[in-house]
């Protein structure tokens, strides 16, 4: 299957990202063109070509009207990565020892920036050429952001602004990111762990630790790590890309690579400050279960039915029946459980305790799995959510029963009247 893994060796940012995607792309000026025909005020977005420890890859320079930000503040080399001094809420600076400048710190003598809320960004992507799928990433991009914002300062996310991540250069790294992956259209992104480097950074609240609080959130369940690398490695654009495209973090997996692509920062590190993206078909993506069985000859229907629900109460994946011929020509039932290996001792013992046999076969396997997600379609009977599967050269979608059913018997027309319904709107 199709297969595009992020190095995330030096952590993440949205022009990094953008920059190592665009050297996976065939028709890089028809990306450019598109970028800069978009609309976005005085934004001009250009590809050019930058060397870290001696290894080539390409550098995104967004200027607005003409002119490219930098951070204010220019002390010492250990600045963390371009996207980051030119467009992130909390505009950090990697050397603990620096002053802070912030944006929007007037009091200060800086230029002031424009409070722009989520609303004003809703609307800013709305408004794009661009495929319907590239703006509801978009949008979702940056309702990761707010909602981690939200819970850093504690308001609602309605009140939230974004003083730097809100700026134009910074929508045109989320919008680029996103065009890019449709245009590329890999099957599943995977990632590796992501380096989020290490000490401090100040912004106008004070000295913060890396990673910054919103990031931190954003990059919850995802593993990553710190280092010897002092600054802020990974930003809070960069960690929600990779939260919203990536499905599983991890190891390079089998592949034939096809194309790599090196996105750079602006800065300079001992360790090539990029990331790296391979492009290439893998295998389908595996997972590693366990099976457990046991035949039953003296179980009454009853409670084997009692037994079933409580293995499914207790988290595994599949319980099913099958029936066989045992010793003395007994009929029998084979109990089978499939679920994850972890698991398997406390299921085993549920199977122990529901039933009346005295061993259980355990098995480790793998197998293949397609990517699942869920979403709610709205029909002209009501909202439906959906189930869906994509991956190994296929997709498909099933309509969640109980909300088909619900809306039936709410609707008085048959379960297959919403069923069409529901494939209606996929269409549109």
């Amino acid at each position: 299957m199709k297969t595009l893994y992020l190095e995330c060796a030096m952590g993440a940012a949205g022009d990094m990202l953008t920059a190592a995607l665009l050297e996976l792309c065939p028709d890089r000026q028809a990306f450019l063109d598109k970028m800069n025909a978009l609309g976005l005020p005085g934004v001009r977005v250009e590809a050019e070509p930058a060397v870290k420890c001696g290894v080539t890859g390409t550098h995104m320079r967004v200027t607005v009207n003409g002119k490219e930000e930098e951070s204010l503040d220019a002390h010492g080399p250990h600045h963390h990565h371009d996207e980051e001094e030119r467009g992130h809420h909390h505009h950090h600076d990697d050397d603990e020892h620096e002053d802070h400048h912030h944006h929007d710190d007037e009091e200060h003598g800086h230029h002031h920036h424009h409070h722009t809320t989520m609303a004003d960004i809703a609307a800013l992507i709305a408004g794009l050429d661009l495929p319907e799928k590239v703006r509801a990433d978009a949008a979702a991009v940056y309702q990761l952001i707010a909602e981690a914002e939200s819970q850093v300062h504690g308001q609602p996310v309605t009140q939230i602004h974004f003083h730097e991540v809100g700026t134009l250069d910074a929508v045109a790294d989320v919008v680029g990111v996103c065009l890019l992956m449709h245009m590329l259209a890999p099957e599943q992104v995977l990632a590796s762990p992501v380096h989020v480097g290490s000490g401090h950074v100040h912004c106008a609240h004070g000295i913060l630790p890396v990673p910054a609080p919103a990031t931190a959130l954003i990059l919850r369940s995802i593993p990553t790590y710190g280092g010897q690398v002092r600054g802020e490695l990974c930003t809070p654009t960069g960690a929600a890309l990779l939260r919203h495209f990536v499905t599983r973090f991890g190891d390079r997996p089998l592949m034939a690579v096809q194309a790599i692509g090196y996105g750079m920062g602006k800065k300079d590190f001992e360790q090539a400050n990029c990331v790296r993206a391979f492009l290439g078909e893998s295998e389908g993506r595996r997972e590693a279960i366990t099976k457990l069985e046991c035949n039953l000859d003296d179980i009454t229907a009853e409670d084997l039915g009692f037994a079933a629900e409580e293995l499914f109460a207790a988290g595994a994946r599949d319980v099913y029946t099958q029936a066989l011929g045992m010793k003395k020509g007994r009929p029998g039932t084979m109990l089978s459980v499939v679920c994850l290996p972890g698991d398997a001792d406390r299921l085993a013992q549920v199977m122990m305790r529901t039933t009346t046999t005295l061993g259980i076969r355990r098995q480790d396997m793998g197998r293949y799995v397609l990517e699942r997600s869920v979403k709610t379609v709205s029909t002209p009977y009501g909202d439906v959510r959906v189930k869906c599967a994509t991956g190994m050269g296929v997709s498909r979608w099933k309509a969640e029963y109980e909300d088909v059913a619900a809306l039936a018997r709410a609707n008085n027309v048959s379960p297959d009247v919403i069923r069409r319904a529901v494939a209606d709107s996929l269409k549109d």
